[in-house]
């Protein structure tokens, strides 16, 4: 749909007959904002919108978020829709994976001679360079990296599975926990430099006790991995580093390589093809889940300072194109000043090409009629990161059941998460947050299940096997009991 940018408060436009088949068309919100009102199902900015007991008001905020009205719509969940079905690049990043499991590294090396600008040689990141680039480090930066990871560690060693015993008349049964013998761990590049995601992947699953853990990192165009990187590498305790990014790194870990040796479990965040790539090797190895582009939705009042919605909705932002930033209140005049403050903070933002591009597509306002509402619609997005800021946040946040994580009053920024609290920020988006959550210890482990038993509780419980296995047309199965019940 055409964005007016330019045009004066209050002024209606003949938007011709694309506009007009869109219903009445005015102004209204922050500033002169074009408002469309929907008059029957149709498509809103790529989202479908059904009416409920009154129809819709989108505004389309400028320069910021767009707006979207639902109070009075009774169905939620058709007023947001998740998002068109965009397959992706799902046929390169199979192409991608076809070649690195055929011809191995020296697919990994023309992919990333043509992805990140550099021929490599040598894949593998040596320790020597990992402990160099972590003696390099000015004291304040290792003073974060190890304030981080010991934050990381506390939390995590909380979830270590310690697995249980359960007898019953002739039985015992012991679940065993197993790490897997070798992880791979994936830290993106590109836009930014993220030690803070080699500490979180790295991390658990050394907490877990994997044998060896790989990490994987896109070398920059000099084919050199950002020496912050290589020092978190060091400090969370990785074995091997190597200097491959994208999907090639994805099927590298997955299937091997000469240089890479194959690892039973692949985790990480990234970008579409780094998504993807998991996704088709899924199987092949575990994979922790979709962890996609950043998503934040904000819940808020007027008792807050807009600001700090605002910086909070920027921050998650900032990571770049595809993520989302969702504002939902149940106060007009919140979002209002929430809009004027996100442009009063990307005046000066360093990266403010970056949060554009995800505002432009991802920034959302969305009201409502209450906190009830506001509560289903969080539920609804099921997003990767949920800040509650109102009245009484504890008692609106313990109502969430869709979120990857949830971060509750004015002083807990998602950004803590992110980095410091010592909750893993490897977290479900893309609405998967309806069945999966962090990054845990647990994803680097499998229960295995030992059971004894005595021929007193095979006695006990054979006839109900020879039953089932009747029932099921298994005659093998009720004969492998019968002949042990009939020794001498």
């Amino acid at each position: 749909m055409r964005r007016h940018r330019r045009h004066a408060p209050h002024e209606l436009f003949d938007l011709g007959a694309e506009g007009r088949q869109l219903g009445e068309v005015g102004v209204g919100g922050h500033g002169a904002s074009l408002v469309r009102v929907a008059s029957r199902c149709q498509s809103v900015a790529g989202t479908a919108i059904r009416r409920g007991r009154r129809r819709p008001t989108v505004t389309i905020g400028v320069p910021m978020l767009t707006r979207l009205d639902l109070r009075g719509v009774a169905d939620l969940a058709a007023a947001l829709p998740p998002p068109a079905d965009d397959p992706g690049p799902v046929d390169a990043v199979r192409a991608i994976v076809a070649d690195v499991r055929s011809r191995g590294d020296d697919a990994v090396r023309d992919y990333t001679e043509r992805f990140d600008g550099c021929r490599l040689d040598d894949l593998r990141v040596s320790d020597a360079e990992c402990r160099r680039a972590l003696a390099s480090q000015p004291r304040e930066v290792r003073r974060a990296l190890d304030d981080a990871h010991s934050a990381i560690v506390a939390y995590h060693r909380a979830q270590v599975p310690t697995g249980f015993r359960h007898d019953a008349p002739g039985v015992r049964i012991t679940e065993r926990i197993v790490p897997v013998a070798r992880a791979g761990c994936y830290a993106p590049g590109g836009r930014a430099t993220y030690p803070s995601t080699v500490l979180m992947t790295v991390t658990p699953a050394r907490i877990a006790g994997v044998g060896a853990v790989a990490l994987c990192v896109p070398p920059g165009p000099d084919g050199a991995v950002p020496d912050v990187t290589l020092a978190a590498a060091a400090v969370a305790g990785a074995d091997e580093v190597y200097r491959i990014g994208g999907a090639q790194a994805i099927a590298a870990l997955a299937y091997g390589t000469a240089s890479v040796p194959a690892v039973d479990v692949v985790v990480g965040p990234g970008n579409a093809y780094v998504a993807l790539a998991k996704r088709e090797v899924a199987g092949r190895v575990g994979i922790d889940g979709f962890a996609g582009p950043s998503e934040v939705v904000v819940v808020a009042d007027d008792s807050v300072d807009p600001t700090w919605v605002a910086a909070d909705l920027v921050a998650q932002a900032e990571h770049g194109p595809g993520g989302t930033a969702v504002l939902v209140t149940w106060d007009p005049g919140v979002v209002t000043a929430v809009d004027a403050a996100v442009g009063r903070l990307l005046a000066d933002a360093p990266r403010r090409a970056d949060i554009l591009a995800t505002l432009e597509v991802g920034g959302r306002a969305v009201l409502v009629d209450d906190r009830d509402a506001a509560r289903r619609a969080v539920d609804v997005l099921a997003p990767e990161h949920v800040e509650v800021m109102c009245v009484d946040p504890a008692e609106f946040a313990a109502g969430i059941g869709n979120a990857g994580a949830v971060f509750v009053g004015p002083f807990a920024p998602a950004a803590l998460g992110d980095y410091v609290v010592g909750t893993n920020h490897v977290l479900p988006t893309a609405r998967t947050a309806r069945f999966a959550g962090a990054l845990r210890v647990e994803t680097f482990c499998k229960p295995v299940h030992v059971v004894e038993v005595d021929a007193a509780g095979l006695e006990r419980m054979a006839d109900a096997l020879e039953t089932l296995a009747g029932v099921e047309g298994l005659p093998e199965h009720a004969r492998s009991v019968a002949l042990r019940r009939s020794r001498p």
